[in-house]
């Protein structure tokens, strides 16, 4: 493998690209047709870079310059990538917004991080905008339609271009490179500032694990541009890293979208996968007894292998000729389905996922792991993308330390981890000490090997009635392996023991019940019975003070982007409990299923 570039800031990714192959595509974008989804625009290298060069350009007619502010409430889509490249090459630093925002948040984090120009879309994007109050606020550039009072995006896209090489030479590595906002899980959010080092840590990071020539690889952009995941795999590493970027501006398509592209490289938070995995346990289930038998006896040589390939070893030869005829026949066809084909790493992370579930997926021959990170150390401390250990999050990110407090929380130091939180230096305090240790809240333990377990999170651990600790991540990710189950949340602080809110897994729902709604399923007795055996045989892995007694199955499907799932789909907790009051009262009076009662029926 050649030498990793050593690079001064990420606009030298881009100087980089453009000198070894300008010609190359760099983004593309797709539309609907009667034969699926087909390329709309295809973008170079070159054609990319003059985009943004121009669009810096009018942004130097607005008046923005080094140090000021950009703020971005755009889908995935190019007009994203030209705006932020083009914040960065007149020196701004640009800071996406969640695009559910209400227009009170936007009016907060705009005001917070000070922006002089917003960049937004017409349609109900821009009128949220506009009704926020934004009093630092100079120009609103609007893509598509311009409300009277704005500027058109095509106006801004049409300045002078700046020099780029110019733009590159005069960036700072310490130079602020954009701000992340936490999600709000637990209270307002806070800007996690990331400059250029961080970014270029952690790409460091990304090269040790894998290797530095993307240029055959395909990567499709969906989750939110305000989250540190999506920045890295869908905008920074590209930039750094090279090969096409498809933007998908409606997570709903991404199956379409995964088909349409064959991505090469996709990142998932773990419902994804989940969902992923559910379907095809579902589709299976219906299939005649002899076809279910046989896809277990390939899922058995599938384990086989992936349990050799984990370690490192090689495959003995009759093992290798059972596992191509094995992949060649019902495994490459069916990661062909859903578009996973030409996958050659898959990993999971921004919540725990089911060990379970990446088994699963290893055993269909899909290269899957799972990284572990924050926002706070640009995204990533820990991973493995090949030499993968069930139920742990691989080894330190290199030139990172990465240990283990007294008490058993997680601490990070090295590159990657932030600046500290924009105007906040009271929370900066709480969670990095004077050592330059970042705090990570969570608990976790090393193995021999260096492989890190997350055991549980310090803030969201359950204290119930009894004083016993219980981490609710580790029971929901194990009830969510439940095929049936979507969501899972635990309940039981201060009280005698734990009840879940559990809601139907859609796709899981449509394969097993075709035309029936999610409201008649989680309805159905015999669906509930079934439910509360599987609910507790799951419990039968756990304590006995992580035993969920009872349970209500929702007949609603939790959205992401709402008030009880962030983004990317990780749970709201307060906002549940809060949806939820009332159910969760019943329960603890006796209401909804209880596990125990109604197996010994069923049985």
């Amino acid at each position: 493998m050649p030498p990793t570039p050593q690079f001064r800031n990420v606009l030298d990714g881009l100087q980089r690209h453009l000198a070894e192959h300008p010609d190359a595509v760099a983004l593309r974008s797709k539309r609907p047709d009667p034969t699926g989804l087909v390329d709309d625009q295809v973008w170079t290298w070159r054609d990319w870079a003059d985009r943004a060069a121009r669009f810096a350009g009018g942004l130097r007619q607005l008046g923005v310059g080094r140090g000021d502010r950009v703020a971005l409430m755009l889908r995935n889509r190019l007009e994203f990538h030209v705006a932020d490249l083009g914040a960065l090459l007149v020196g701004a630093t640009p800071i996406s917004i969640y695009n559910s925002s209400s227009p009170e948040q936007i009016g907060y984090l705009i005001s917070h991080c000070e922006a002089v120009v917003a960049v937004t879309e017409d349609g109900d994007f821009a009128e949220r905008l506009l009704a926020a109050e934004t009093p630092t606020l100079r120009s609103v550039v609007v893509v598509g339609a311009a409300p009277p009072g704005t500027l058109r995006y095509d106006d801004v896209a049409a300045g002078e271009a700046v020099d780029i090489g110019a733009a590159a030479d005069n960036t700072d590595p310490t130079q602020l490179l954009t701000v992340i906002y936490t999600s709000g899980t637990t209270g307002p959010p806070k800007g996690v500032m990331l400059d250029h080092t961080n970014v270029l840590a952690a790409y460091e990071g990304l090269v040790h694990f894998m290797h530095d020539d993307a240029s055959g690889d395909r990567v499709v952009s969906y989750l939110p541009m305000a989250h540190i995941a999506e920045r890295n795999v869908g905008y920074y590493n590209h930039l750094l890293w090279g090969g096409e970027v498809t933007p998908c501006s409606d997570i709903a398509q991404l199956g379409a979208y995964l088909v349409a592209v064959r991505p090469t490289v996709l990142f998932g938070p773990p419902r994804v996968w989940e969902k992923l995995a559910a379907g095809i346990q579902a589709a299976v289930a219906t299939r005649p007894a002899e076809d279910q038998q046989r896809f277990a006896e390939a899922l058995a040589v599938g384990r086989q292998v992936q349990t050799l390939r984990a370690r490192g070893e090689a495959l003995p030869d009759d093992l290798a000729e059972t596992w191509a005829f094995v992949d060649d026949v019902a495994f490459r066809p069916l990661r062909a389905t859903v578009g996973l084909d030409a996958c050659a790493i898959a990993f999971s992370g921004a919540a725990p996922i089911p060990p379970e579930v990446i088994d699963f997926l290893r055993d269909l021959g899909l290269e899957m792991s799972e990284v572990y990170g924050m926002s706070e150390n640009t995204g990533g401390m820990t991973w493995e993308p090949h030499l993968v250990k069930a139920g742990r999050v691989g080894r330190a990110f290199p030139n990172t330390e990465v240990i283990t407090a007294a008490d058993g929380e997680v601490l990070c130091r090295g590159g990657i981890v932030f600046k500290g939180y924009l105007n906040d230096p009271e929370r900066t305090r709480e969670a990095l000490d004077d050592d330059g240790w970042l705090h990570t809240g969570d608990i976790g333990e090393f193995d021999d090997d260096g492989f890190l377990r997350i055991v549980d999170r310090k803030k969201e651990l359950i204290i119930t009635a009894g004083g016993k600790n219980v981490s609710p991540a580790n029971i929901e990710a194990a009830v969510k392996t439940i095929p049936i189950v979507g969501q899972a949340m635990a309940v039981g602080d201060n009280q005698p023991y734990l009840v879940a809110l559990l809601t139907v897994d859609p796709d899981a729902a449509a394969v097993r019940f075709p035309s029936r709604s999610l409201a008649d399923v989680a309805a159905d007795a015999a669906v509930l019975a079934e439910l509360a055996g599987d609910v507790a045989d799951v419990n039968e892995r756990l304590s006995k003070v992580e035993h969920v007694r009872r349970f209500v199955l929702l007949g609603e499907e939790w959205l992401p982007d709402t008030d009880v799932l962030t983004p990317t789909m990780k749970l709201k907790r307060r906002g549940v409990l809060a949806r939820y009051a009332d159910v969760i009262e019943q329960m603890y009076a006796g209401g909804g299923v209880e596990v125990e009662a109604a197996r010994l029926v069923t049985t």
